[in-house]
């Protein structure tokens, strides 16, 4: 079933969406919460509370084009909110490596334009990796969206790990400069 006729049964508030949705995205959707939390059971809850979340959010969302994206984009924030949640006290070692990495070449967001910004700033990182071949934009976003350890990056690409940093220090790098140019301050 395309994305296009999984959207249609959201849209008709059919419940077979969610079971359509679960075939189809599942397993790569519990794996980015997997990812972050470390913790497949707790996976597996953040993956539910995204069926629910999207029931809720489509309509008036209608993501007919993009509804891995924006499922992904939901099961993140709910595992990092987890995450957050979770560890108040002590920092998470990797999110705090990758936060870390980041804060390096992208600006913190405050005030009441977060939102407007947020999304400029996406758009100027997607314009951004546009620029790279096919291999760096898969690394840096594998990186940094999926949040897959380098030692899986080196595997699914067939790459050594020094190339693989090197490659995510590179383009680290030249985002500030790129962000900056565009208005950005880190």
């Amino acid at each position: 079933m395309d994305d296009n006729e999984i959207v249609e049964l959201y849209l008709s508030r059919n419940e077979e969406a969610i079971a359509r949705t679960k075939e189809k995205y599942g397993e790569r959707l519990k794996s980015i919460a997997d990812n972050i939390l470390n913790d497949i059971e707790t996976a597996k809850e953040c993956e539910n509370d995204m069926y629910l979340k999207a029931w809720n959010l489509i309509p008036p969302n209608e993501p007919r084009k993009y509804l891995f994206a924006f499922l992904g984009k939901i099961i993140r924030h709910l595992a990092i909110d987890v995450l957050r949640k979770n560890s108040r006290q002590k920092r998470d070692a990797v999110v705090t490596e990758l936060t870390l990495e980041m804060a390096e070449c992208i600006p913190t967001q405050n005030g009441t334009e977060q939102e407007f910004e947020a999304n400029f700033l996406a758009g100027l990182i997607d314009k951004f990796l546009e620029g790279y071949p096919k291999e760096q934009q898969n690394v840096f976003v594998r990186r940094y969206w999926y949040f897959d350890p380098i030692s899986e990056i080196c595997e699914r690409y067939g790459l050594s790990q020094s190339k693989v940093k090197s490659i995510l220090f590179r383009m680290r790098e030249k985002l500030k400069k790129y962000l900056e140019k565009e208005g950005f301050t880190v």
